[in-house]
């Protein structure tokens, strides 16, 4: 029986320059929010187009778990490189390599 009850979609859109180190920071990731109380599983979903968006599914059992997660320091230390790239882009007068646009759902049937 699968205990997803909550499920977070984070839509990232990447420069074309920065689809390689995206994909380098996700493949080495932290792991932080795999210690989180209430998380379940993580997916990393590519497009295979490079005009569309990377997916990041984060399944949870409820959405307190997923809120307690973007407030804790887990949340931080699994972020910190990507918020890095943002930043000195930021300092370097450029835009951001990459937008991220989350969304939250109810799982209603499986």
């Amino acid at each position: 029986m699968n205990t997803t009850n909550f499920v977070a979609i984070n839509y990232i859109k990447c420069d074309e320059d920065y689809r390689n180190r995206f994909e380098e920071l996700f493949g080495t990731r932290a792991h932080a929010i795999d210690r989180m109380p209430g998380f379940i599983r993580m997916e990393v979903l590519k497009p295979f187009t490079n005009n569309d968006n990377y997916l990041i599914v984060s399944h949870w059992e409820n959405k307190e778990s997923f809120k307690a997660w973007q407030g804790s320091p887990e949340f931080i230390e699994g972020h910190t490189r990507g918020f890095e790239d943002i930043r000195k882009a930021k300092e370097e007068g450029r835009k951001p390599p990459l937008i991220s646009d989350f969304k939250t759902y109810q799982v209603i049937a499986e």
